[in-house]
């Protein structure tokens, strides 16, 4: 097993057994020494004549100043030879290999929230908290059910429909980690989406949330093959790929099948009306949003502000397919 371990370890365990050793050398002395009641009037410490001032402030003052320059001479030299090899040391340690160590363990808590509990109720030690439920296993998509209300008119009686939720396989294609961190905080009003984060009014705390996104980013599919599927599925049909990509977004009652005006705006704004052509007169700037977005309260196209929840879609979609859904919205 020594050979397995590295110099560092090696040299913390010879400097352990001889401290082990060393006590147990004082230790047996201390044992075979042995006092004649009375003896410490003579024998104790302070009973012993000692030295007189001029010896104290003299060689005996001397010897220990030495003593003191010389460990104050090998600390001096010591640390900077120390941290001139810090770097192989870290190699050494297997710091990669640690940090992979708390990657792998962030993945698996973040894969145990977003699995269902087996055990009902799920126990406080091995909290579930059922992503699954919505989204399919691994994330792959699913349908959730949902109680749907009318937003202007409160006495009108709610319903239930299947809401198409979406697939998380792919969603750090579409957004950037600290984008989908505040979606699973503050959930989608309106959606069966509810807020996840404490900040939010849920149950998770910030390293919970990151937990989440850690094993979301574990399943994330591969950028080029996501796009050779949405190519064979959509083509360069500007309709097709809006309505796969983004009415969900853009046009009421798409997620659960009661699709309105496409591009009419829900939790998206309306695309209607040359609302498209009034914030970005400029077709290059919409394909640009359209393909990589801004960050969270970056500006774009005609004063807009971004609020960090209109996904990217350059991983997803070839650059034919992004001129086409946006020559298809400047004609809604």
């Amino acid at each position: 097993m020594i050979g397995a371990i590295s110099q560092q370890q090696k040299i913390g365990v010879a400097v352990l057994v001889v401290m082990i050793v060393g006590w147990l050398v004082y230790l047996f002395i201390a044992a075979r020494r042995t006092y004649e009641p009375g003896s410490e009037m003579e024998l104790a410490p302070n009973r012993k004549p000692y030295l007189d001032d001029e010896a104290l402030e003299g060689s005996r003052l001397t010897k220990y100043l030495w003593w003191a320059f010389a460990s104050l001479a090998i600390t001096a030299v010591a640390l900077p030879a120390y941290w001139l090899r810090e770097p192989s040391r870290q190699e050494g340690a297997g710091l990669d290999r640690g940090t992979q160590f708390f990657e792998d363990t962030s993945i698996k808590r973040g894969r145990e929230y977003f699995e269902v509990s087996p055990g009902d109720p799920p126990t406080p030690r091995e909290p579930h908290y059922g992503c699954e439920r919505c989204h399919g296993v691994e994330g792959i998509g699913g349908v959730a059910d949902y109680t749907l209300s009318d937003p202007v008119d409160q006495n009108a009686p709610a319903r239930q429909v299947k809401w198409v939720a979406p697939a998380l396989n792919t969603a750090l294609l579409r957004y950037r980690p600290a984008e989908l961190a505040n979606i699973i905080i503050y959930g989608r009003a309106g959606t069966p989406m509810p807020p996840w984060g404490v900040a939010g009014g849920g149950a998770l705390n910030e390293q919970q949330v990151e937990d989440l996104v850690a094993y979301i980013t574990s399943i994330q599919l591969d950028p080029a093959e996501v796009k050779a599927a949405n190519l064979t599925e959509f083509g360069t049909d500007g309709k097709k790929v809006f309505d796969g990509m983004c009415a969900r977004c853009h046009t009421e009652g798409y997620s659960y099948g009661e699709a309105g005006v496409p591009g009419g705006g829900a939790f998206g704004p309306s695309l209607v009306g040359g609302s498209t052509l009034r914030q970005f007169p400029d077709i290059t700037t919409q394909i640009e949003w359209v393909e990589k977005t801004a960050e969270l309260g970056k500006q774009y196209g005609v004063r807009g502000q971004s609020k960090g929840v209109m996904p990217h879609f350059g991983d997803m979609l070839t650059a034919e397919q992004i001129k086409a859904v946006v020559d298809y919205e400047r004609t809604l």
